[in-house]
């Protein structure tokens, strides 16, 4: 069984405004689309959080013109012939 409670939330004036012109578009009430939003809401920060695999490259290590100067260097050369 589906029971209801009453509450009172704060939203900008700019933010319902535009729900219940989607509401109305969308020929919804603004109880519906709040609903659905706060579902979808609390449905994704179920999920766990992506898992990020890391991603390595084999080669030769730093080029000889950057091994010395560290960051400043790389950025350096990086921008180097693209000068403001």
């Amino acid at each position: 069984m589906v029971t209801h409670m009453k509450t009172t939330i704060e939203i900008a004036d700019t933010l319902l405004a535009e729900a219940r012109q989607v509401a109305e578009r969308d020929g919804t009430t603004l109880r519906e689309l709040v609903e659905s939003g706060l579902r979808a809401c609390l449905e994704q920060r179920q999920r766990p959080p992506a898992r990020v695999r890391l991603v390595t490259f084999k080669g030769k290590g730093l080029h000889p013109d950057v091994v010395e100067g560290g960051w400043e260097r790389i950025r350096e050369k990086a921008y180097e012939g693209h000068g403001a």
